[in-house]
């Protein structure tokens, strides 16, 4: 989007600059950085928190520290600047889902919403005129946000794995290809919806040959698909993004789904208050077992303009109530295609994508494999009413009150509670928090506020002894130096 006439967009992004760093300076106080260095045994000085993931949940931890005075930090990501996140990767909307004034990685700094930037650079009657974000400027916002905020962040910086050691975390890390390790108090894992986990689909499809097969996760030449019959499994948002995509790559499209309806409420709405985002934490285990297995069965709908992107296509075919049974590669060389089990009779495609989500797995992250019979889930600690009973929630990691992970065996790796997660596996502990944009006020502020208390909590006596030895008068009384 250009700047509109008459005005220019790097003045404006400017004095917005500078409405932030006076915003932040008004509420600076309290100004002391007051956590102790640490140092390691061979006498270097550790990070006091490590985020892995520098995408909007990274960045909105960095910035909650900051206010805290925790400024001994970094956030590491394995992809490009710029490239954080899905926003230029998989995801394959034409915007965010969520409304436009929404607020998240702000924390309730005006200046720093994104409406602000926008206007800035565009002006007020063209954010009047916006429907709903470009998921591009999403990115571009946010790489804004961590240029005006100065948050220290190293791309191309892989996790590769975390362990315990006699000064505190160790993790072990590749950067441009030369291996080393980081000592850090505490980490946190913000890696959004790719949390520790994998992308699910049919074993069926997953034996097919790669070239006959995708995940909506996945990087797909859709222009390879122009003319061609794409079969798309499921009934979510991006099934549906992939659909549209490949047909507007010139691409005939089936679209199945085993619901016998499509989804059109958007429970979320419902949920999106200030009451549910702060008090849903607090409930009994029962409670959020009840409400998360009715969110995450449910499932969320798509918005209308998603529906119409690949509704108006002539080349689209819904098929409700149609799951897949089975499949099979059929014929050879450049004409090999996959005929599909339906309980309608076979359906034949020349490539098939599954938007079939993702299965929560903690021994799917290198990472934390090693450690994942240690970690304690949903279904080591509570068991729902028969009626009730969901696999894939008992498969979430049951975290502390402040995001961390707990033991599954009391004693076993106390270390576990300086590891937090903010991510998706946050979701039947917290609701949504970790990945999500709307609840990104209410959760950040929560993480780093557990993290400041622990920081504060082992370094007590240290800040008592502090307190003892201070001798700074107020004022001086005469015949003193």
């Amino acid at each position: 989007m250009d700047a509109p006439p008459g005005t220019d967009a790097a003045l404006g992004l400017a004095a917005l600059e500078a409405r932030v760093r006076r915003d932040l300076a008004l509420i600076a106080y309290p100004e002391p950085e007051w956590v102790p260095p640490r140092v390691t045994a061979t006498g270097e000085r550790m990070l006091d928190v490590l985020v892995v993931g520098a995408g909007q949940g990274g960045l909105v931890t960095l910035f909650a520290l900051k206010r805290d005075r925790v400024t001994n930090i970094l956030a590491i990501d394995r992809k490009p600047a710029g490239a954080e996140g899905p926003w230029r990767d998989y995801a394959r909307m034409i915007t965010l889902r969520s409304w436009k004034t929404v607020t998240g990685p702000d924390l309730d700094i005006p200046s720093l919403t994104f409406q602000s930037w926008f206007e800035a650079q565009w002006g007020e009657s063209a954010f009047a005129a916006l429907n709903k974000i470009p998921k591009e400027m999403w990115a571009d916002y946010l790489a804004w946000y961590r240029r005006v905020l100065s948050l220290p962040v190293r791309n191309g910086v892989e996790l590769l794995a975390l362990d315990p050691c006699a000064d505190g975390l160790a993790a072990r890390v590749r950067d441009d290809a030369e291996e080393r390790t980081l000592i850090a108090r505490k980490v946190v894992l913000a890696t959004g919806i790719e949390t520790p986990g994998r992308w699910w689909m049919p074993d069926f499809i997953a034996a097919l040959p790669p070239h006959l097969r995708a995940h909506t996760a996945d990087a797909i030449d859709f222009a390879a698909l122009r003319g061609k019959h794409v079969a798309v499994l499921g009934a979510g948002a991006s099934a549906f993004d992939n659909a549209a995509t490949a047909l507007e790559h010139g691409a005939r499209v089936t679209l199945c789904c085993r619901r016998p309806v499509l989804q059109r409420l958007q429970p979320y709405k419902q949920i999106s208050y200030a009451g549910f985002f702060r008090g849903f934490p607090q409930l009994p285990d029962a409670e959020r077992w009840r409400w998360m297995n009715h969110l995450l069965t449910l499932r969320e709908a798509f918005p209308r303009e998603t529906w119409e992107r690949a509704s108006r296509h002539a080349g689209f075919t819904l098929r409700t109530g149609t799951p897949w049974l089975g499949a099979r590669a059929i014929g050879d060389g450049r004409d090999q295609q996959v005929e599909i089990d339906t309980p309608s009779g076979p359906l034949r495609a020349d490539f098939v994508i599954c938007g079939t989500g993702f299965e929560m797995d903690l021994a799917a992250l290198p990472a934390l494999a090693p450690h994942a019979p240690l970690i304690a889930t949903w279904g080591d600690r509570y068991r729902p009413p028969e009626a009730e009973a969901n696999p894939r929630l008992a498969r979430f990691p049951y975290l502390s009150p402040g995001f961390a992970l707990t033991e599954r065996t009391p004693g076993t790796a106390p270390w576990l509670k300086d590891v937090h997660l903010f991510s998706f596996a946050a979701t039947v502990s917290f609701g949504p928090s970790g990945s999500s944009i709307n609840a990104m006020k209410f959760a950040a502020p929560r993480l780093a506020q557990a993290i400041v208390s622990d920081l504060f909590a082992a370094d007590a006596e240290a800040h008592y002894q502090a307190l003892v030895a201070y001798d700074t008068p107020e004022f001086t009384l005469p015949g003193e130096a």
